[in-house]
């Protein structure tokens, strides 16, 4: 299951660089699958009656939803990653082991992704939101629009401004390690060896009664619940492994332009090529100190390598993020069986990143002017942020369009390439 995957990473003090949380998570996905990148604002919900549809199924509904903004595989409701007002971030990967795949349509772990954001403003919070939906809901349905079936069990990596957790699962059953300092990261295998923080009750027993553990040597989860050699993970040439070595070698002084750095790695496999690609990234500042804001990036475009890290802040009244926003097509997708014909899902900055894409490859003059371009919008949105982080003051008017102008300023760098 290699080319289906995912990679999520964590760094947290001492690793990083003036007591923050660093979050990164590259999207790795069928190579013509849009992701966009969408805006929710905080909302009450007074008439608890009506149920939430999720892709899906639909599920009782919760007085109160936090902010958040997402990025998402445009044809679904959850997200692949995401953060919130509170400055809680989840990326979730794609794992499968000895507990089959249920393909029956419950909560995608997509679907799980947002309702921890929008329901915890703390990550072990987010952990009991997902954990207790698990139970109640099930997992399960094809992860994937148009007619190739593609389904499977889910592992999240939670962050806020404090600690991290890790929580993996196998159907209903679920094993959680915190990590309150150094780096972890997950991608698409169990990880989660005998260091287990929290789990399900009854987790251990199902194993024990269906001949993966004999109930006498250490419990370990991964070893259980996959076919993994626990003690040749870290070693094997898998990218859950290459990951680890990335994080390490910059351990101590990672920064969120170490993170993007790592996601744009090609040699490694972290951004990916072919069937399967790196659709969109995202990492995300997390300080430690309150008083200062939580930083957000996000591509919204495919090859992190080629494309423009753009900053989102969380200030009240912001609108929706227009050319990030892909078309809806409700009536015509959602036809039985669901989401089995392909629109045209292309919001406004993919169309302009997939045509400057065209001259990246074949031109290359042009390619290096706007490979350039794209840099220096990145450099001077990275020191107005650490401006922002360092004095942590903001200009909340400015803010309120912040992404939104980076977007039209990335697709400014495009447009004389492609028009000429």
């Amino acid at each position: 299951m290699e080319p289906c995957s995912c990679d999520t990473f964590v760094a947290l003090p001492p690793a990083t660089v003036n007591n923050r949380i660093i979050f990164g998570k590259n999207s790795d996905r069928p190579c013509d699958e849009v992701q966009e990148v969408v805006y929710f604002p905080a909302a009450v919900h007074d008439n608890l009656k009506e149920h939430l549809k999720c892709t899906y199924i639909e599920i009782d509904q919760v007085p109160e939803t936090y902010a958040i903004v997402l990025s998402r595989p445009a044809w679904l409701w959850g997200a692949e990653m995401g953060a919130n007002e509170h400055g809680v971030c989840i990326g979730n990967e794609a794992v499968w082991g000895r507990e089959e795949v249920c393909d029956e349509e419950a909560l995608l772990g997509m679907d799980l992704v947002r309702l921890g954001l929008e329901r915890a403003d703390t990550a072990e919070k987010a952990l009991n939101v997902i954990v207790d939906l698990l139970e109640k809901y099930g997992q399960g349905g094809n992860c994937s629009e148009g007619r190739m079936v593609f389904s499977y069990h889910n592992s999240f990596l939670i962050a806020d401004r404090n600690e991290a957790w890790v929580l993996e699962t196998a159907g209903k059953y679920w094993a959680a390690e915190k990590v309150q300092e150094g780096v972890r990261n997950i991608s698409n295998q169990l990880s989660i060896t005998t260091k287990i923080d929290r789990e399900h009750p009854d987790m251990r027993s199902y194993a024990k009664q269906k001949g993966w553990w004999d109930g006498k040597k250490e419990f370990d989860f991964a070893a259980t619940y996959s076919y993994l050699d626990t003690a040749k993970m870290m070693i094997s040439p898998g990218r859950y492994c290459e990951g680890y070595k990335l994080l390490n070698k910059h351990k101590g002084n990672i920064t969120f332009e170490t993170m993007m750095e790592i996601l744009r790695d090609k040699p490694s496999g972290i951004n990916m090529e072919g069937e399967f690609l790196t659709t969109a990234s995202m990492v995300s500042i997390l300080p430690q100190d309150s008083n200062v804001p939580c930083i957000h990036f996000f591509t919204g475009t495919p090859d992190p390598e080629r494309s423009v890290f753009k900053p989102f802040i969380f200030v009240p009244n912001i609108s929706q993020l227009l050319d990030t926003s892909s078309p809806t097509f409700e009536d015509s997708v959602k036809k039985k069986p669901q989401f089995n014909i392909k629109p045209d899902r292309r919001h406004p900055l993919y169309q302009k990143h997939q045509q400057a894409l065209e001259i990246l490859d074949n031109k290359e003059e042009k390619a290096k002017t706007m490979l350039d371009n794209m840099s220096k919008l990145e450099k001077e949105l990275f020191k107005e942020m650490e401006s922002i982080l360092q004095n942590k003051h903001l200009d909340v008017d400015k803010i309120v369009n912040l992404f939104p102008q980076c977007t039209k300023d990335e697709i400014r760098i495009y447009k004389p390439n492609i028009s000429s």
